[in-house]
Order: C-alpha cells, then structure tokens, then sequence
C-alpha cells in the first residue's frame, strides 16, 4: 500500500502510470533525412515525407531503432525481435498525413523495470509496460495572431519512444522520482538528452483514486507535462479533484487533461479515447522490424556503467554514503569527474568538494559540468595541497575561487600569492607565545577551564599569520601552553 490520502469522509490511494515521450538522439527522423535540432527556424526542418506530400515514402532511421533496443536494455527489458509499425489514426492541423506511424500490438521492447530512490531513503522498482517508437506530430502555435492559428511542422516525424510504466506509483514524490530515473538512464547512453523546457522529454500522467484495496478506478490522463515540479503538483491537484467528485458522489468519467501551472489545476481537454478509437492497423508501406538477437547482444555489451551499478560501486570501493554515491551518479559527467579525482585521494573528501564548493560554482554561474573552467585534474590538484599541508582547507576555498576566475592552476596560484601554509612548529610558536604574553586574562580563562575559549587564540594566530599557520599545528600549541 503506498501513500493514504484523508478525504472529508474516508481514505484514498493514489494510483499512478506514466508515459514518457523521450525524443531519440539520432540525428535526424524517424522516418526522413530531415534534422531535428531544436531551436531552428518555423518550417525550415521539414521534408517532403515530414509534410506528407503525395507518393512519399518513409524510410527507417536505423539509428533510431539503435537507440530504442539500447533504452530498452538500460531499464532491463525484453527486447521484442519482431516488431510492427501501425498507423494511428487521429485528426489534428499538426499531424499532416492525417495518422502518426507508431507502434501497438508488437513494440520494439517489452517489459522491464526501474529501481527507483526515495526521499526517505528507501527505494522502491516500477514496472515498465513497453517501449515503442513513434513519430511526433508538429506544433500549432495560438499566440501569434489574435484570429489564427500557425503551423510549424519542424518536429514533425521526429522519432520518440514512448515508454509507458505499469500503474505502480503511488505518490507525487514516486512519479518525479521515476521520471527522474528515467532521465538519468537516457543521458547515461546518450539516447536522450532529457530537456523537458525544450520538450525532448515530456510525460502523459495518469492519475486514480481508490478506497486502500478496492480495484482500480477510472483514470484521468493529464497531457504533455513538462517539468518535474509540474508533474508533482498536477498528481497532487488532480488526485484532490477526483476525492472531492467522489466523496460528493459523482463519479469520475475519464478524460484528457492539461495542466495550468498559472492557476495550478488541471481542465478538460476532450474525452479519453481508447484503442479502437484509433483504428490501428500495420502500416502498409514498412515492413515487420526483424532484429538479430546477436544484433542485441553487441549493443548491451557496448552500454556503459548504468546509474545504479555505478552507485554500489562509489558505496562499495570508496566506501561513500549512499546518499552521497545516488548524488555523484545522476549524471554520467559528475560520476565520470568523480572518478577521475578521486583517483589515489580521500573519496569523501573529493564528493564535499564537488558537492560543495563546485555544484555551487556551477549553480551561481548557471553552467554545465562539461563547462566549468576547473577541470577534475586541476580540481585534484587543489585537493592535494590540502593534503600534503600547503595549503589549509580555508586557503583551499579562496584558491579554487581564484582558479576559477581565471582559469589558472592552484599551483601558479598559492607559488604567484605567497599562500603557502606555515607549517614550522619553530616559526608558529613564537607568534603563539607572544599573543599569549599579549592576553594574559584569555590565557587565564582557558586556564580556569573555559576549553571553549582556546578558539578566540586560533583565531589571533591565525589572523596574525594571514591565515597561513598550520590549524591543527596552532590548536596543538596552545593546548600544550594553556593547560592548567
């Protein structure tokens, strides 16, 4: 039983399914040569295919289907040797051929699963239904003209998977979570990038309520949702409405939804239809997909260290929390700088400082890993100053501003600055000595007792050194000459 809703009368549980459209990396569409970038010029991406002019016939991008087998490997899934093509049939301005060449009763992927973690710390698996290609419809655009409607067929016949979830979360935090994940995976092999503000990954929710054990009640699917704050706050709006018609006694008819993240509700968009609405049948201009099962067995020996194999390798060689490994592993860019600085260094060490000091450079700059002027070997090098004592860890975080303002090494930096760290006991002792000469009541009053009070020395040892003496060299010396 997952997450119990409290209605005016009675208790709910939310049942959530999810079908996540992930536009496929593959250099152009599914069906046509035309490129897919996002961005371009209205209409300046469209073929003669894409437009659905009469006698053209489409032609199946190979990379396409490369990328669908490689998805469906990453999430553990049945990879279906045969698969059909079948026209879906629906009316919209966009969808020009007045059908969308998709998938139905053979998909490329079968069946396979997500582990997923929890804010709690748990974790939980969602079952994955299918995956199947399909190509996407263009984009009407209502806000140009106060009268008309414009048409940009750019992301027309780009190629999508569509991977639909089994209906096995049940709360906001597991439907972000698994999308989440999801996300993760796609970027990892390079299927997807995972933009949803620019739509190249976008989810369908669909959304239930039910007394805890009754069967299944009617679903409401909530359209193209398209951030991971919009998806938690359409389920929890949506799950309220539907307890409210319910515990009115009205029942739930089910229905097409948009969210409005403005007035933060869900509206009718039309009647839910179903399978037979659409009138599929196997596209007659392409033939069954037939794979090789050697064909599968090289692209899942070429895919990369997936997200939770890497995390029990971060926990078990470097001896992470798993907290910190779920952290380092959610892009492949972080794990891979990870695992190059952490190379012959203290692992927990390396995760705060990547954690800290560069996520939140990266996060004020708004930049990507891939963009940061310090790279993970000069990120390394910083570290083992601190380590070999060059440097202290306060030096360390006013190098690494500097480094990365300029671009330099911490090397050039602490040599070119004088920040070296004062590590002679001989040196150190004799400002030690004198600001304990200078502050007799002080010295008294750790003296007496007051343990707390040795930090006000530090830091006048400290300051008089410009920050360049040796911590633990100065705390030893004055608990050496401040005993009682």
């Amino acid at each position: 039983m997952g997450e119990i809703l409290k209605g005016t009368k009675d208790e709910w549980e939310v049942v959530i399914g999810l079908e996540v459209h992930a536009q496929v990396l593959a250099g152009s569409k599914l069906f046509s040569g035309a490129t897919a970038e996002f961005g371009a010029e209205p209409n300046s991406q469209v073929s003669f295919v894409d437009a659905a002019m009469p006698g053209m016939l489409p032609v199946l991008n190979e990379e396409s289907v490369r990328q669908a087998v490689r998805t469906g490997l990453a999430v553990n899934a049945i990879i279906n040797l045969r698969s059909v093509f079948a026209r879906k049939n629906y009316f919209y301005p966009d969808l020009p051929q007045g059908y969308q060449i998709s998938q139905y009763e053979l998909p490329i992927v079968g069946e396979g699963a997500v582990e997923i973690d929890l804010p709690d710390g748990g974790g939980k698996t969602i079952g994955i239904e299918r995956l199947h290609l399909e190509q996407d419809a263009g984009k009407s655009l209502h806000d140009l003209h106060p009268t008309k409607s414009y048409i940009d067929l750019n992301r027309s016949g780009v190629t999508l998977m569509e991977i639909v979830s089994k209906p096995d979360m049940s709360s906001a935090d597991e439907a972000v979570a698994y999308i989440a994940k999801l996300r993760s995976i796609l970027r990892y092999i390079g299927a997807c990038d995972g933009n949803m503000q620019n739509g190249s990954m976008r989810a369908d929710v669909n959304v239930s309520v039910r007394n805890p054990g009754d069967k299944l009640g009617t679903r409401c699917e909530i359209k193209n949702v398209n951030s991971l704050r919009f998806v938690r706050q359409a389920i929890n709006f949506e799950a309220r409405r539907q307890i409210e018609i319910l515990e009115n006694g009205d029942i739930i008819d089910q229905e097409t939804r948009l969210y409005d993240p403005d007035r933060d509700e869900t509206r009718l968009m039309r009647s839910k239809e179903d399978a037979h609405d659409y009138r599929y049948f196997p596209d007659p201009d392409l033939l069954p997909l037939d794979l090789e099962q050697s064909y599968v067995d090289e692209l899942k020996a070429d895919l990369p260290e997936l997200p939770d194999i890497r995390k029990k390798r971060f926990v078990a060689d470097y001896g992470l929390s798993v907290y910190d490994a779920s952290v380092l592993v959610a892009e492949r860019d972080t794990g891979d700088y990870f695992d190059s600085v952490a190379k012959n260094r203290d692992p927990k060490q390396v995760a705060n400082w990547i954690t800290g000091e560069l996520f939140g450079h990266l996060k004020k700059n708004d930049l990507t890993l891939k963009e940061a002027p310090v790279s993970a070997k000069k990120l390394g090098e910083l570290i083992d100053l601190i380590t070999n004592n060059t440097i202290s860890g306060r030096t360390a975080k006013e190098v690494f501003e500097k480094m990365w303002r300029t671009g330099s090494d911490a090397n050039e930096i602490v040599e070119s600055e004088g920040l070296k760290q004062i590590t002679d006991a001989g040196a150190i002792e004799i400002i030690v000595d004198k600001i304990i000469a200078e502050n007799p009541k002080n010295a008294d009053e750790v003296r007496g007792g007051n343990s707390k009070a040795i930090g006000w020395f530090v830091g006048q040892v400290m300051q008089a050194t410009a920050g360049k003496a040796n911590p633990k060299a100065v705390n030893e010396l004055l608990r050496n000459k401040l005993k009682d």
